[in-house]
């Protein structure tokens, strides 16, 4: 008997990069009618320069994250990566011209060297993490946590001891910021990067190793995989990015401050891999789907602050945590999965009314300054949540009973 081969329509449809495109038309599409000011009809460019500038910031270190996640590991630490690497950065500039970033004209010879340096100290970090996971016995999440609150305060420090004790580095050279942060070039050196790591993962035994290693560590190993190799070329992969972000946002903010400077970034870096389709249990995702995935949170993102207007970045977790929750329950779920049941089960019905007073609160915070808002609009979309999730319970129930 022969197999018949899928249809494309099948295919395409089965893949979570199709369904990340026709999610992110939908973003856009209810943008484009929420939005009060019209700011993607009226002003396309400038809202595609701003969704792609916040896409690519997030890919550089997003795409490292999605390389450790499919190798099986985890990295909490990029957040406080990119703020040393902004530190370093700027402290190499000061120890290698000082005159010239007193001056606010760094040579370029100095501004080469820096950048070298930053990377290096990358690596460095993406070596130490390696060591404590395949030497020291450490558990990948323990071990970038540890780094996730040691290298933010090394930072400080460093800052402290090149600044007689300011808490930031100021960025003095404003046409060298301008050329770091430029939009073109950085997203150049992103499809470089990006292009790299999709050749590295797919069209290399390196690459197949990783996924190989990330679905069954042992069974890897037991073939002859030198896993512990792979893990340091992961996490110096992961790290080495971040630090590349670090130098353009120390650019674009004008200042490195390790305090604050990228705090939580890297929730949205492993946010990113898993709706692009890497699964936190390893062996799944790619390069296509995460850069994909940054483009979906950080347009979501954006919509959202085009809809609800000022103050909408303090919702910018929520948003995210929402987002994520959705991507792993709908876009990773096969085989048996796909009969699961949600709330035909005490725990289930026990959730139903935390859902509704949730998304009925998250509507009166998004919609409360509009002059069409009344309270009763929030009870009643918590209260239609609750019909639709009644009835899905409902729905649940003669399912498991037919």
């Amino acid at each position: 008997m022969s197999s018949q081969k899928p249809s494309l329509i099948f295919r395409l449809w089965s893949s979570v990069e199709f369904k990340l495109i026709l999610a992110w038309l939908s973003v856009v599409l209810v943008t484009v009618l929420l939005d009060p000011g019209h700011t993607y009809w009226n002003n396309p460019s400038d809202s595609a320069v701003i969704v792609i500038r916040n896409s690519v910031l997030l890919g550089f270190f997003a795409l490292g994250s999605a390389i450790i996640i499919i190798s099986g590991g985890i990295d909490l630490s990029s957040g406080s990566v990119i703020a040393m690497s902004a530190t370093v950065f700027g402290s190499l500039l000061i120890a290698l011209d000082p005159t010239g970033f007193r001056e606010g004209h760094i040579a370029n010879w100095a501004v080469l060297i820096a950048v070298l340096g930053t990377l290096l100290s990358g690596a460095m970090v993406g070596t130490l993490h390696a060591w404590l996971i395949t030497c020291v016995g450490l558990p990948p999440f323990i071990a970038t946590l540890a780094t996730l609150v040691g290298l933010r305060s090394f930072s400080r420090g460093v800052t402290l001891a090149m600044t007689n004790n300011k808490s930031q580095i100021d960025f003095p050279d404003l046409v060298l910021r301008e050329s770091l942060k430029d939009v073109r070039y950085v997203s150049i050196v992103f499809l470089v990067l990006a292009v790299a790591l999709w050749f590295l993962m797919s069209r290399t035994v390196i690459g197949r190793h990783l996924h190989a290693m990330g679905g069954n560590e042992q069974a890897a190993r037991l073939s002859g995989i030198r896993t512990e190799r792979l893990k340091w070329l992961a996490y110096v992969i992961g790290s080495v990015s971040a630090s590349m972000v670090g130098i353009v946002y120390f650019a674009d903010s004008g200042s490195a401050k390790p305090d604050i400077l990228a705090r939580g970034y890297e929730l949205n870096a492993i946010a990113a891999s898993v709706i692009g389709g890497c699964s936190l249990q390893g062996g799944v995702g790619t390069i296509p789907g995460t850069i994909l995935g940054c483009l979906f949170l950080k347009t979501v993102i954006d919509s959202v602050n085009k809809i609800v207007g000022s103050g909408a970045d303090v919702y910018e977790g929520m948003i995210v945590g929402i987002v994520v929750v959705m991507a792993v329950t709908f876009s990773q779920r096969t085989g048996s999965a796909r009969a699961q049941t949600f709330f035909a089960t005490p725990i289930g019905w026990a959730s139903i009314p935390v859902l509704s007073i949730l998304t009925g609160i998250s509507f009166l915070l998004f919609f409360r300054d509009k002059p069409w808002f009344s309270p009763m609009h929030a009870a009643a979309f918590g209260a239609i949540v609750a019909c639709i999730l009644i009835a899905r319970g409902v729905m649940e129930i003669r399912a498991k009973r037919a």
